[in-house]
């Protein structure tokens, strides 16, 4: 039963994720509320990245209404495989309300944090 509440669904259709390359960067753009529900539709994505030899990804959190913790469970997952590979991922325009979640968890010292996708990109390691 959705009850207009982030989070409260459990339609899968609340999340998109797009994946584009940017030089030697991949950006991951997931758009919509990111929780226990949509969880899988960012870590797929993030993990065949990784598994193709990516190192280097930015997700773009500019269009994340919501993230909970399933949802910041997948980014630290993936930062460590993206870290055990030598590479690293990089969270760019966070929201507000999603930033809160990030310093209430103490994640966003385990991250680098950009302002919006274009500082990340301009401040990403280039090949």
């Amino acid at each position: 039963m959705d009850r207009g509440v982030p989070g409260s669904t459990s339609h899968r259709g609340r999340l998109t994720v797009d994946v584009q390359r940017h030089g030697a960067s991949l950006v991951v753009t997931p758009d919509g509320e990111l929780d226990h529900h949509t969880a899988d539709l960012l870590r797929e994505p993030l993990e065949r990245s990784l598994e193709d030899g990516d190192r280097l990804l930015v997700v773009d959190c500019s269009k994340l209404e919501f993230c909970d913790s399933t949802g910041l469970n997948v980014l630290l997952g993936a930062r460590l495989k993206a870290e055990a590979a030598g590479g690293g991922i990089h969270l760019a325009g966070m929201r507000p309300v999603v930033a809160r979640v990030f310093e209430i968890t103490g994640a966003d010292g385990v991250f680098t944090l950009h302002e919006s996708l274009a500082d990340a990109l301009k401040e990403t390691p280039q090949p």
